[in-house]
């Protein structure tokens, strides 16, 4: 009988009920010891809005912000997301927004001092992907908005460069489902970048392609 801690295992599946609604998905995260994040991470930052939106808003994982309130883009650079999502003409309200890792991965240099976001590993991402997979066939968005390389890498695998592809449409299979998604840069990139409005114009602009094809896709209906 192997004595494995469940962590270790880098698998959420067996704490992902099956057919269950948002509410008890989201209470049976709070649960997740899928893998070694949750150990040093205040809380599962869980996915938030309706599953009747028409775009899902996929990130990397947590911030700082974020794991001390439990909700996702909830610190400047969800402030700026929502921005460029009015201004290109989608309604972040109207949006389901989530994160490829539902854990806060960081690095502090000792207790008190700043906590420092860290990449998640791809092996993280993999074990968190039955929560993001579970999110996609409840809420089956129109169209999914790639937020940054490991949202990409997550969903794409780990040889998506989200320079290559920004601010086009990708038709793809994610777990077993055709997708539509439109990839763009994270809202922290532009935070950080040294021409901010320069870089947060290019959001925007992917932004717009990705307004264009919900309103193709309503256009078809």
């Amino acid at each position: 009988m192997s004595t494995k801690a469940p962590e270790d295992r880098y698998d959420a599946a067996p704490f992902v009920p099956e057919d269950a609604g948002l509410d008890v998905l989201r209470r049976a995260a709070a649960e997740c010891r899928g893998c070694p994040l949750h150990r040093a991470a205040t809380r599962t930052v869980f996915g938030t809005g309706s599953t009747e939106a028409r775009v899902m808003l996929v990130g990397e994982q947590p911030g700082d912000q974020e794991d001390r309130q439990g909700r996702p883009f909830v610190g400047p650079a969800g402030k700026l997301l929502d921005r460029a999502l009015a201004e290109a003409g989608i309604d972040p309200f109207g949006a389901y927004v989530t994160n490829a890792v539902k854990h806060f991965k960081f690095t502090q240099a000792e207790p008190g001092k700043r906590r420092i976001h860290k990449a998640p590993s791809l092996r993280e991402m993999t074990a968190c992907g039955p929560w993001l997979a579970a999110e996609l066939a409840l809420v089956e968005p129109e169209l999914i908005v790639i937020l940054g390389a490991t949202a990409g890498k997550a969903l794409l695998g780990s040889s998506f460069r989200v320079s290559q592809v920004r601010g086009t449409v990708l038709e793809e299979e994610i777990h077993g489902r055709p997708e539509r998604l439109v990839p763009t840069v994270h809202p922290s990139a532009v935070l950080r970048a040294d021409d901010r409005e320069h870089a947060y114009q290019g959001l925007v602009a992917d932004l717009k392609v990705a307004a264009r094809a919900l309103g193709q896709r309503s256009g078809n209906k």
